[in-house]
Formats: C-alpha cells, sequence, structure tokens
C-alpha cells in the first residue's frame, strides 16, 4: 500500500458520511473505481476516493442524479476545469442551477421573516 494513507469502509464511511453499503452500491454501479483490497480482500480506500465521495455527496446535495454524477465523475476531474471544456460547462451549469435554487429559497425565507416580524397569518397575503 506504500506511504500513503489507507482507511477501511468503516472509517471512509464515518468520515464521509456516506454508508457502508451506499460504498458498496456505488462501485458496484461504477459510480466510483473499484477499490483497492487489504491481503484479507477488505477494501481500502485512500484521500484521492475520499475526494471523488465528497463531490458525489456535493452533487447529490443538488440534486444531481446519480446516472448524471456518474457521467460527470467519469469527466477529467482532476485536471483544472479550465482546461476541460465539458468539465467547466458543467460545473458552471451545476452551479446556475444551485443559485437559482438559493434565490428561490431566499424568497421564501423573506416571507416568513415579514410573517413573523409583523405577527402575521400564514394564510394571509403580506
Amino acid at each position: 500500500m506504500g506511504s500513503a494513507a489507507a482507511f477501511s469502509i468503516k472509517e471512509i464511511s464515518k468520515m464521509t458520511g456516506l454508508t457502508e453499503d451506499a460504498l458498496r452500491y456505488y462501485e458496484k454501479i461504477e459510480l466510483l473505481p473499484r477499490a483497492k483490497r487489504r491481503e484479507n480482500g477488505r477494501r481500502v480506500y485512500n484521500k484521492e476516493d475520499m475526494q471523488l465521495m465528497k463531490l458525489i455527496i456535493c452533487l447529490k446535495k443538488m440534486g444531481v442524479s446519480l446516472k448524471d454524477i456518474k457521467e460527470f465523475a467519469s469527466l477529467s476531474y482532476k485536471e483544472d476545469i479550465l482546461s476541460a471544456p465539458e468539465v467547466y460547462d458543467k460545473v458552471q451549469s451545476y452551479r446556475r442551477k444551485l443559485q437559482d435554487q438559493i434565490d428561490h429559497l431566499q424568497k421564501i425565507l423573506g416571507v416568513l421573516d415579514y410573517k413573523i416580524a409583523n405577527k402575521k397569518s400564514l394564510l394571509k397575503d403580506s
């Protein structure tokens, strides 16, 4: 294995918040590369694997489907995003989508803040 940090599936699960079942499933559907194995056959992960897992978590929280995450993760995500136009375009698209969601939630928050500050009924117009 060398001197690089190596983590068991239990350790990586605790560090990322992904369940062990999710990690096995992501490997099965090839969202994650096949995990390296110890001599006893147990999976072992490194920091690069964890970075990919964090990317997957981030995209999932944005509402991106596993199919789209798989496509995105298969792109050249190790290079500078400006040197890979398809990655840059995808990132820009996800950013726009996320900004739209934030804007929508800000409007909802504004309505709720107004109603709370002015002790208004939730059913009456502001």
